[in-house]
């Protein structure tokens, strides 16, 4: 049994892991690679291979990382009632609410008269943490059911928009269209909406249950492969088509290498139907052909998987810091432009700023490799003091 318990937790913080590492790589060319203020990575007519993958790569990020907090939330429902889960969830999507809007948007910003909030990637998690809370009265299948129709129909509703700087179509944005709004003089940015994403942390929860310590090994790793499968031929076969399942349609182009890439170029805010079945299908392949996977790589990777709100809170501070020492040092430029007051991407004063992507990529390896140690300490404190409520929120 013990096995069983080693390897499930090794496999989901191995992925979990990877995503994370790979989150910073996009944050880092954000706020450190010149051609960030310049145009759009997955703009065909004028990004470059690597440049359109070290964006596109990211994709994989925010859908597995809401997929295997579901599968946590399961896990720890061993352990506890219901109602004691429901609690918990309950509790910790509002502190990540709380985080996403204070702690999280002064990381982006560093200004602390707060001239926008930004709804993304931890607001998200929250409230979906909080639907999860009320789902899981439900019976597994009903949920697993729910979350189907709204991940799969959701694309029914792409032209649907509700226009002006209106309560209700910030209301709609929140659920479905991202846009920016100001209230006041404040900038809001929505930029993850939450449907479907409020529904693939409940499909994560469903996944719980293969990992439980008597669900056989063998079983889940074939489960997950052909899990796995299916949704990439899903995703093959819908996209070659352009019937359904994204708002943008694929096109041929100036070769057939950039044909490709439109052809895997899938929306992300808010996620397709394409883009949830190529990136969740890719996490099922990867949870099934690493379960057993053992070594030096998986043990320092899996370090990152075990903290991840720690990691993710610490490197948009650090990174944030790094351009701020850069623009310092760098001709022509003041580090004082980093207290923004409106989004990186329409700061006209960083034009010009900036690193070659080779230098960006140099960065982001010692960002990771800087941030092991700090890691590795803070997890060794969660396992060492496991009875501390609070280490639960980070």
């Amino acid at each position: 049994m013990n096995t069983i318990i080693k390897n499930r937790i090794t496999s989901i913080d191995f992925l979990r892991g990877a995503i994370m590492i790979i989150m910073a790589l996009d944050h880092v060319r954000d706020y450190l690679y010149s051609g960030s203020f310049l145009f759009d990575p997955l703009d065909l007519t004028k990004t470059s291979g690597i440049l359109f993958f070290t964006r596109w790569i990211t994709h994989f990020c925010a859908p597995i990382f809401m997929l295997l907090a579901g599968t946590s939330a399961y896990l720890i429902g061993q352990k506890k009632t219901k109602n004691e889960l429901s609690v918990f969830l309950l509790k910790r999507g509002l502190w990540l609410i709380f985080l996403e809007m204070i702690v999280v948007n002064f990381g982006w910003n560093f200004n602390i008269t707060f001239p926008m909030f930004l709804f993304i990637t931890i607001w998200a998690l929250g409230i979906s943490m909080i639907v999860l809370a009320a789902l899981i009265h439900l019976p597994k299948k009903l949920i697993l059911g729910i979350c189907i129709i709204i991940v799969a129909g959701h694309n029914l509703l792409d032209n649907i928009h509700v226009a002006g700087n209106s309560l209700p179509a910030f209301v709609w944005s929140l659920l479905h269209d991202q846009r920016f709004f100001t209230w006041h003089k404040e900038i809001l940015l929505v930029g993850y909406p939450i449907i479907p994403l409020v529904a693939i942390m409940p499909l994560g929860y469903c996944l719980g249950s293969w990992y439980t310590a008597d669900y056989n090994i063998q079983k889940r790793q074939r489960n997950l492969l052909i899990l796995g499968c299916f949704a990439i031929a899903s995703f093959i076969v819908l996209r070659y088509t352009n019937l359904y399942g994204d708002p943008v349609k694929w096109s041929v182009q100036k070769n057939a290498f950039f044909t490709f890439l439109s052809f895997i170029k899938v929306n992300k805010y808010p996620p397709s139907l394409l883009y949830v079945l190529l990136t969740l299908g890719g996490a099922f392949l990867f949870l099934s052909f690493t379960e057993k996977l053992k070594g030096a790589v998986v043990k320092v990777v899996s370090v990152y998987g075990r903290v991840p709100m720690f990691y993710y809170l610490i490197h948009i501070y650090v990174i944030h810091l790094v351009a701020i020492i850069a623009s310092a040092l760098l001709p022509g430029q003041d580090w004082k432009i980093w207290v923004l007051t409106k989004p990186i991407w329409f700061t006209t004063d960083l034009k010009g700023y900036g690193f070659s992507l080779p230098v960006a990529y140099l960065i982001w390896i010692g960002l990771v490799i800087a941030l092991y140690p700090l890691c590795k300490r803070y997890d060794a404190y969660k396992q060492a003091n496991k009875g501390k409520w609070w280490l639960s929120y980070l």
